[in-house]
């Protein structure tokens, strides 16, 4: 499965409402995790099976936590049994489907 997540904490009392460093936080969790991972200006997509790809969103979010009061939490899932790799081959396929449409 792939999730792509977007964690961040609110109430952090600094005056710039910047929150980089603990979705800095975050992203080391998921990036230490060893699992595939993407991180763009938006999302962390992680790919893995159910119980850890979890775990890690689970893991990231307690870290973003140490940062405020509250913590915001954004999940999409792609479920599809079976599949792996699907973090850079779903890309590829648009790809290949866009070149063949030029």
């Amino acid at each position: 499965m792939l999730v792509a997540f977007s964690v961040a904490p609110s109430g952090t009392g600094r005056s710039d409402g910047s929150v980089h460093d603990a979705v800095a936080a975050a992203v080391r969790i998921v990036r230490e995790s060893g699992l595939p991972n993407q991180t763009d200006s938006m999302f962390t997509t992680i790919e893995g099976d159910w119980d850890e790809v979890f775990a890690v969103i689970k893991d990231a979010t307690d870290a973003v936590a140490e940062y405020g009061s509250r913590v915001s939490l954004v999940l999409k899932a792609d479920i599809r049994p079976g599949f792996s790799g699907e973090l850079t081959a779903k890309v590829e396929r648009l790809e290949a489907a866009m070149e063949n449409d030029g």
